[in-house]
């Protein structure tokens, strides 16, 4: 079975400083030491409200990272122009809306594939690693395939809601949608709402590469700090493999 990498979303440490108006906590900083501890790559999300993460802050990370970045975008022409200044290693295209307090499901990218399709051209021609936030569905799979997206990211924030058989059938959708993805060529990734109770048997489905998990790994960070809280996901995603 093939590696499975990690990669740390580093969004609401900015959240904090933010809510304060100050520089500090620095999420580069934070990014830094959750590299120092096992994180394969970092996530940042640059909204178009700037709710969190700042221009300032994809510019610091670009020069300052030594592993991957991957930069989560709306699919709107001023995120498209942010992600070819910076070229990061991968640009994830995620569904946006104002009022949501944080992603709420994955792009349709059937229905926006005259809008999808340039954007991923044109980041591809760029040399930057395309990704598509996607549910866990067949038809936006085939979407996928169809755009020439080289990767996606599927949606488990319905998996991490739920209990019992409902669970373990979604876990199966996930698990079916992953395969699915991998016989059409395309690397399969996951995430939203992963936690050290629920991300092994997610971790476990074969086909993914990456698991990019947040918010929880921060949260736990203000108890027991970022290096022991992404060396023990990152511990227990190896285990599952």
């Amino acid at each position: 079975m093939t590696d499975l990498r990690l990669g740390v979303n580093i969004d609401h440490v900015a959240t904090v400083r933010n809510a304060r108006g100050s520089g500090y906590p620095d999420p580069v900083r934070a990014a830094l030491l959750a590299a120092e501890a096992g994180a394969d790559g970092i996530t940042a999300h640059l909204r178009e409200d700037r709710r969190h993460i700042t221009d300032d802050d994809i510019a610091r990370l670009s020069a300052e990272l030594t592993v991957p970045l991957n930069l989560e975008m709306a699919a709107t022409d001023e995120m498209l122009g942010i992600a070819l200044r910076h070229r990061p290693h991968a640009a994830c295209i995620v569904p946006e809306k104002r009022e949501e307090r944080t992603t709420e499901g994955g792009l349709d990218a059937a229905r926006q594939h005259n809008h999808l399709a340039p954007m991923v051209r044109a980041l591809s021609e760029a040399r930057v690693r395309v990704s598509l936030f996607i549910e866990p569905d067949p038809g936006q799979i085939a979407a996928a395939v169809q755009l020439g997206a080289p990767v996606v990211e599927l949606h488990t924030g319905r998996y991490a809601e739920l209990n019992g058989e409902e669970q373990v059938a979604e876990l199966r959708r996930i698990a079916d949608a992953a395969a699915l993805a991998a016989k059409n060529g395309i690397e399969v990734h996951a995430g939203h709402g992963l936690t050290f109770d629920n991300v092994q048997p997610i971790a476990a489905i074969p086909q993914l590469r990456e698991l990019n998990i947040g918010h929880f790994l921060i949260g736990e960070a203000i108890f027991n700090g970022i290096g022991p809280v992404v060396a023990r996901m990152r511990a227990l995603m190896d285990a599952a493999r």
